[in-house]
């Protein structure tokens, strides 16, 4: 659901001159600027290592629920893979900045009781870690699914449709947990292009950095 947000806002922002897509399956979408690369194994992308050069930022939205699995595997998803793809996007790209999308109450002590959110603050630290030109942590809370986007995770996509009708009333109440998919692409966008004050961005935060990217 995040990526197709973020996806959308980067074709439809005009300084933005070209958009790779790397994944298992099709994004859907078809446009000028879109490259859709495809490969079997995220682990190995030696055959479409091609593809992945000249790219300035990555904005890297792929996640599962942590939902009955194990802290092996859903680690080997969310730590594991996030950092083979870093090192060989860096590897390709030496100038390259890199946000991570993780969530709220992300744990960066990677101690806490919480397997998911330990594990998505090992991810994070990782990423940290890693020789970027620049790296930034979103966690947002509530995301509003906007333009017809729906999540691919039937676990979340039955709750946000139950909830819908009581969106605004939930935004105007909590406006620092709840952001949308569209406020997120953008803030996303703006961060890569100008850079924010810190490191690590709550809903608050994504909301701010949001509203200052108006697409030119």
């Amino acid at each position: 659901m995040i990526g197709q947000g973020v996806l959308r806002e980067c074709l439809l922002d005009p300084d933005i001159e070209r958009v790779v897509t790397l994944g298992r399956s099709s994004v859907g979408t078809t446009h000028p600027k879109l490259k859709n690369v495809l490969t079997k194994d995220l682990f190995d992308l030696s055959s479409v290592e091609r593809d992945l050069t000249e790219i300035d930022a990555c904005f890297f939205c792929l996640g599962v629920t942590s939902a009955g699995m194990s802290e092996q595997a859903y680690s080997r998803i969310t730590h594991d893979l996030t950092v083979s793809i870093g090192e060989t996007l860096l590897r390709l790209n030496s100038r390259m900045g890199f946000i991570f999308v993780s969530g709220a109450s992300t744990d960066s002590t990677e101690r806490g009781r919480v397997m998911w959110a330990r594990v998505k603050g090992k991810a994070e630290n990782a990423v940290r870690r890693m020789p970027f030109k620049w790296t930034y942590m979103f966690r947002p809370a509530f995301i509003q699914p906007l333009h017809g986007i729906k999540s691919r995770t039937a676990l979340y996509r039955i709750p946000y449709t139950l909830m819908s009708p009581f969106t605004p009333f939930i935004r105007r109440a909590f406006p620092n947990v709840v952001t949308t998919t569209e406020v997120l692409g953008r803030a996303m966008i703006n961060v890569a292009r100008n850079g924010y004050p810190k490191p690590i961005l709550e809903t608050e935060d994504i909301n701010i950095a949001g509203s200052l990217s108006g697409r030119r």
